[in-house]
């Protein structure tokens, strides 16, 4: 992610976590984007093991079968 290249985007969460996110944000006095983008590069190697919405279980197994 380039240091420079910066974009407005509206993120959604649910009530309760953007509480809690604001509350973090305030503790440690930074911005709530750079807490969601710390949160990102700690999590982002776990969230990219999860499959995409277009990979099904089992999938390569049918592939071989046929």
């Amino acid at each position: 992610m380039a240091g420079s290249d910066k974009r407005k985007q509206s993120l959604y969460f649910p009530e309760d976590m953007l509480k809690e996110i604001q509350e973090e944000a305030a503790r440690q006095d930074r911005s709530l984007s750079w807490i969601v983008q710390k949160a990102w590069k700690i999590a982002r190697k776990e969230i990219m093991k999860y499959p995409s919405v277009n990979e099904f279980p089992g999938e390569e197994d049918e592939k071989e079968i046929a």
